[in-house]
């Protein structure tokens, strides 16, 4: 059956999706710079949309289910949720901002095989700035509970101007709470669709497929990115980070616990030059829309974070299915326009995602 995933990336239909992610409310209890979903009124997923989701998932063999939001665990019935799709065999991962995983913590060890917890900053002052809280040492310890329970952590660290200078900090705080894996992105600040709606801080953002704006092009953008970006001297300083973060965590880059290379790493210097209109962008290697979905809190659906809706999913018996949603002509379409490289959005991704032939034959 799994020949059956292998088929999605040698055509434009999809007959699987070994990647669900679902936005189960829209609530959260941070307050990022970077984001403004928090800002919104709160919803949490309808209930008889989840019963639909989890009859689709088991139909198109889903294996990795990430529950994320807005804040994951503020839906009231998150942790069911994630049982009843451990139910049908997949594997679930909690995408979380940390803040209740210590209060719930029997929970998550009850219901998730996997959290990725976020870290933005190596310091309390850094991480309140950053995501609107004072929670750093909260965090942590969850992070540490849940490692000594036995649930695998990794923690997501989002670069950008606030934190670049704290790397070593945050591997170092990282490492001490018993993160398995560290890893590391760089803010998105050209993609208008991705993490909640852009308000008045963002509202100078260039978009890529505007006119003067384009993936792998070195022009300078019409307008000036958000202050979270780098500049052009920020960006040298980020190398030296770099070779700092190189030179003192050998180890854990040879075992694995920093979970992208040093050579991947340093693509973070190359984006950020990117998005001075310095140089192109770096390549990106995606294949994203053939074996993934993301599913809103609404039941909007899209194929990642990054591009547009192409369906919705509806609640109701008689309603649109996943399957239906994933194989629209907008959909088709879709997938034939980012795989002949029509996607501006793709060319300046921060999280791509890409799996082969042979790990999609292993599932």
């Amino acid at each position: 059956m799994a020949t059956r995933h292998v088929l999605n990336v040698l055509g434009d239909r999809l007959r699987t999706l070994p990647i669900l992610v679902l936005y189960l409310t829209d609530g959260c209890n941070s307050r990022c710079l970077t984001c403004d979903i928090w800002r919104s009124p709160r919803r949490n997923m309808r209930a008889d949309l989840v019963d639909k989701l989890v009859a689709d998932a088991a139909v198109l063999r889903s294996r990795w289910v990430v529950l994320s939001g807005g804040e994951a665990m503020q839906h009231p019935n998150w942790s069911g949720i994630a049982q009843r799709f451990r139910g049908i065999g997949a594997r679930v991962i909690l995408l979380t901002n940390g803040l209740l995983v210590r209060r719930q913590l029997q929970s998550v060890i009850e219901a998730t095989d996997e959290l990725v917890v976020s870290l933005d900053g190596g310091t309390p002052e850094t991480y309140s700035a950053i995501r609107g809280v004072d929670a750093f040492d909260l965090v942590l310890s969850g992070i540490e509970s849940a490692s000594s329970a036995g649930k695998p952590v990794i923690t997501r660290t989002t670069l950008q101007k606030a934190n670049f200078r704290e790397m070593p900090q945050t591997i170092h705080a990282a490492l001490r709470a018993g993160a398995g894996r560290i890893s590391f992105l760089t803010v998105d600040v050209s993609n208008p669709v991705a993490f909640g709606p852009r308000f008045v801080a963002d509202a100078a953002l260039p978009v890529l497929g505007s006119p003067g704006v384009s993936a792998g092009s070195a022009a300078a953008p019409d307008s000036a990115p958000t202050d979270s970006a780098l500049t052009l001297e920020e960006c040298d300083e980020l190398s030296v980070v770099l070779d700092q973060v190189e030179r003192d965590f050998a180890d854990a880059f040879a075992t694995g616990r920093l979970a992208e290379s040093p050579a991947k790493l340093r693509q973070m210097v190359s984006y950020f030059r990117a998005i001075q209109g310095a140089e192109p962008f770096p390549p990106v290697r995606c294949n994203a829309p053939h074996i993934s979905a993301v599913v809103e809190v609404d039941g909007r659906v899209r194929p990642c974070y990054f591009l547009p809706t192409m369906g919705r999913v509806h609640h109701s018996a008689e309603g649109v299915t996943l399957p239906q949603a994933l194989n629209s002509a907008a959909a088709l379409d879709l997938r034939r326009s980012y795989h002949a490289g029509e996607r501006p959005e793709c060319g300046a991704c921060v999280c791509p995602l890409h799996k082969g032939a042979r790990s999609l034959l292993q599932l």
